[in-house]
């Protein structure tokens, strides 16, 4: 199980991660943009989003850190941008913290199969503290 940090960009995530590469001595990451994601006709890719970054990670002194930008038409508010993200194996725990941590808070996204994940969701708790879980890395 880890916990790792999930940072996110208002359309300068390249420019960042890459940045952070540099400075953390990193090899130049894998970055992935909402325009490589597989296209679903009932929900056409604004030409704004498709070379923003919709996923890159680096590990910083141990520590699996990860970007995004946020969609075009999604809040981004500077000093929120930051969740904390579960990653596990066993679908049952996942579940059970998603439930127990939606308790008092609000669902952004029900847990759900995504193409990266078999089972994918996030939300706010109570103390206004912004988690995303995913069963799995996705490989990425």
């Amino acid at each position: 199980m880890s916990i790792d940090v999930y940072l996110n960009f208002n359309g300068n995530c390249r420019d960042a991660v890459l940045y952070y590469a540099k400075v953390f001595g990193q090899p130049e990451p894998k970055i992935m943009a909402f325009g490589d994601v597989p296209a679903d006709p009932n929900y056409p890719m604004p030409d704004e989003a498709k070379n923003m970054v919709m996923h890159s990670r680096l590990e910083i002194s141990g520590s699996r850190v990860m970007f995004s930008d946020v969609f075009p038409g999604m809040k981004f508010i500077e000093g929120n941008n930051v969740s904390l993200s579960l990653v596990l194996d066993n679908e049952d725990e996942l579940r059970s913290y998603f439930q127990q941590l939606s308790d008092g808070g609000t669902v952004g996204m029900e847990l759900q199969e995504t193409f990266w994940s078999k089972c994918y969701g996030q939300l706010q708790d109570k103390f206004g503290i912004h988690w995303q879980f995913n069963l799995g890395d996705g490989g990425f």
